[in-house]
């Protein structure tokens, strides 16, 4: 007996499209069923930006207000108000560092140049630092005693110039008409006196600031001096590691540009007091060493410090006679021509490659800054500023 086939689905029952569920139980199926991965940005309708919420305050971001701007600007001046009120307070204190510092890296290459004769450093450093005591203690020596001298002969003679005033005819008939001796013996007694005294205790503490300062400027540059090859090494460790080699190169020729300015310096005003001091003693002024030894150390100051030298040894030279103040003077303008034109060129050659200018203008902005310690630190500065535009700057700009 033939069947005929059912159709391709016969017998299948096709399941009905569920219900819309409605009410109480819509609600339950959505919050029971699973979510599923989260659905990529782009697909369907743009992805919506999800709020962080606070701490505290939930669904609401931090928005910043004008009032926490305000305030963040106003924390930011007061910190740099207090730094540069703590730089200022400090300022005397960031001096005597940098210029032992400075004093150091200038004497160093003598320390290296013993150490190349077989001495070991830690001599090479004792010997330089006894020789910077020794020049310290001949200067007081030779400086000192005139000084204290002249003040005992002045006060010794006081009496005597107050008796010969007091005897001068013009000066009785004075005193006879408008009552002058009775009027100086009352200024001197009330008033010059204690201001005498107060000027003396003044002077006092001057004088033991100076001394303070100078050991403490001595006791750092020992440690400067003794730990110079550690802070060079640590310092550059601060530097990548790719532009180390670079940067440690430049840094010796820095260093030894200082060197060589602080050495050179040194040379200069050496040569000026020993000339100052033969020439002093064959005229026959008196205190020739100690004003040589003035004119060595006022000859460390750039651009004025030889004037400033000189002025003082022919004022001097001037008050003991006229003839030897008017010789000073035309040895110093011959003298002064040939240190610039052929003993500073010879001796700085080598270590301050700047031109003039820049070295008078160095010269100005240091001193106008910090005075004679800016006129000294200003042109090896500006030599290592110098070295630095030749060195890096412009070969950069070069490739550009």
């Amino acid at each position: 007996m033939t069947t005929e086939a059912e159709p391709a689905g016969a017998g299948l029952t096709t399941p009905a499209p569920p219900r819309a569920e409605t009410g109480e139980a819509a609600d339950r199926t959505a919050e029971t069923a699973d979510p599923g991965p989260p659905a990529p940005a782009g697909a369907g309708e743009a992805a919506v930006p999800i709020a962080v919420p606070v701490s505290g305050m939930p669904g609401k971001p931090l928005v910043r207000g004008p009032f926490l701007f305000g305030l963040t600007g106003g924390l930011g001046v007061l910190t740099a108000i207090a730094i540069a009120q703590m730089v200022v307070s400090s300022l005397s204190v960031i001096i005597i560092v940098v210029v032992a510092m400075f004093l150091a890296v200038g004497l160093n290459p003598a320390v290296e140049a013993l150490q190349r004769r077989g001495l070991a450093r830690r001599w090479a450093i004792t010997s330089v630092f006894a020789v910077v005591i020794v020049a310290f203690v001949l200067f007081g020596l030779a400086v000192v005693p005139p000084v204290s001298q002249q003040l005992a002969d002045f006060v010794a003679a006081l009496p005597g110039y107050l008796r010969d005033l007091s005897n001068h005819p013009t000066l009785r008939e004075l005193d006879a008409d408008y009552q002058i001796l009775p009027q100086l013996a009352t200024f001197v007694t009330g008033t010059l006196g204690p201001s005498l005294a107060t000027g003396v205790v003044g002077a006092g503490l001057v004088v033991l600031d100076g001394l303070f300062t100078t050991i403490t400027l001595l006791v750092l540059m020992l440690y400067f001096l003794g730990s110079l090859h550690t802070i060079k090494a640590y310092l550059l460790k601060l530097v990548p590691a790719s532009r180390r080699e670079r940067t440690g190169a430049i840094a010796e020729q820095i260093l030894s540009g200082i060197g060589g300015y602080v050495a050179g310096s040194i040379l200069i005003s050496a040569v000026a007091g020993v000339l100052t001091w033969i020439f002093l003693s064959i005229v026959g002024v008196e205190y020739a060493l100690a004003l040589a030894l003035v004119v060595a150390l006022t000859d460390l100051i750039p651009l004025v410090g030889a004037t400033i030298g000189a002025v003082v040894v022919t004022g001097v030279a001037l008050l003991g006679s006229v003839p030897a103040g008017i010789t000073c003077a035309i040895f110093f303008v011959i003298y002064q021509q040939i240190e610039n034109y052929v003993i500073y060129p010879r001796v700085m050659k080598r270590s301050v490659d700047v031109t003039p200018a820049v070295t008078v203008i160095a010269a100005l902005v240091g001193g106008a800054l910090l005075g004679i310690v800016g006129a000294l630190l200003a042109i090896p500065v500006a030599a290592a500023i110098a070295l630095i535009i030749r060195e890096i700057v412009i070969p950069r700009q070069a490739q550009c």
